[in-house]
């Protein structure tokens, strides 16, 4: 049977952002409902080992972190369901009817005052099997999450835009030696990256070469090489490495907001420099799904904050 709920702030995602999120606009009273959707806990659940989220001596699992999160977000008072949101409506609502309405897939339909987007983005990937088999052994697709664990040792950083040579410097600072490999023989990245790149002597690029499989041995399976194809030779060969970092684009959750919101071209939620607000008043987005450039999080649980903040100021303004 499905059901109408009505709630001054509806948190759509449960990652970081969403979580922080719900914690703050429950301590206010406001008793947020938060809806999961697919995947609870967001990046952090296939994130094996976190060093870099403050209040931990040793490291911590992201499940377990954002089971922690959602524990205290529901000791606070938020009301967590677990269901996945399909459309929305953000015209601006009028003063016999002061709510957005939300769709989900369930059936169930939310009405909500304002609303905090925490979506995220997701990684794109390469679509290799041995890729999602070994996420936390030895692949990755994030160099400031995982790159500390490469400390003297010999990674790989797959792409060419200014993601890839990005994680490729970044990782400097902690492997022997980076491999920068591209399918083509020109990067996409801007010049004076580019520039930064090939004058960095521990870096390396293999051009026209794209990834057929990932090598590994040993149980628990970890990444031993790479084994590529040379495109423009059409000959395969292989090359041994430690760890890969896939740096080949993120995609944020958005596409239910196409003509809703305003987004960027590619498909991030604009907000107002230093704020959450997005173009909607009432609306407002935290986390990876409106931020490209730091993806971590603690920037993530950040914007959270701010958000349940800026919207407990817009509902007392609004009353």
């Amino acid at each position: 049977m499905t059901e109408t709920f009505l709630t001054d702030i509806l948190i759509l995602g449960a990652g970081p952002a969403g979580y922080t999120a719900a914690i703050y606009a429950a301590r206010a009273n406001l008793k947020p409902i938060l809806v999961t959707g697919l995947q609870p806990g967001g990046q952090l659940t296939i994130t094996n080992e976190i060093e870099n989220f403050p209040g931990f001596a040793n490291p911590v699992q992201g499940p377990w972190l954002m089971e922690q999160m959602a524990e205290q977000a529901k000791n606070v008072g938020t009301v967590i369901h677990y269901d996945l949101i399909t459309q929305c409506n953000l015209s601006t609502p009028k003063k016999d009817d002061p709510y957005f309405t939300f769709h989900a897939d369930s059936g169930n339909i939310y009405k909500a005052r304002s609303a905090i987007i925490a979506t995220g983005a997701q990684a794109r990937w390469l679509g290799l099997e041995a890729e999602t088999r070994l996420q936390g052994f030895g692949v990755s697709a994030c160099a400031t999450c995982d790159g500390f664990f490469y400390r003297g040792k010999k990674v790989a950083v797959i792409g060419g835009g200014n993601s890839a040579v990005e994680e490729a410097l970044y990782l400097t600072h902690h492997a022997d030696h980076v491999t920068l490999i591209h399918r083509r023989d020109s990067l996409k990245a801007e010049k004076i990256q580019q520039d930064r790149l090939f004058n960095n002597p521990k870096i390396s690029i293999l051009w026209n070469s794209v990834v057929e499989d990932i090598l590994a041995d040993g149980n628990p399976p970890v990444v031993t090489g790479l084994a590529l194809r040379d495109v423009v030779k059409n000959e395969s060969y292989q090359i041994a490495v430690d760890g890969v970092f896939v740096a080949i684009g993120h995609t944020p959750n958005t596409k239910i907001f196409n003509d809703q919101i305003e987004l960027d071209n590619e498909g991030y939620i604009i907000t107002t420099p230093g704020t959450t607000k997005t173009s909607v008043p009432g609306i407002y987005a935290a986390g990876d799904v409106q931020d490209k450039h730091y993806r971590q999080a603690i920037t993530a649980a950040g914007t959270g904050c701010m958000a349940a903040l800026e919207a407990e100021r817009f509902l007392a303004s609004s009353t």
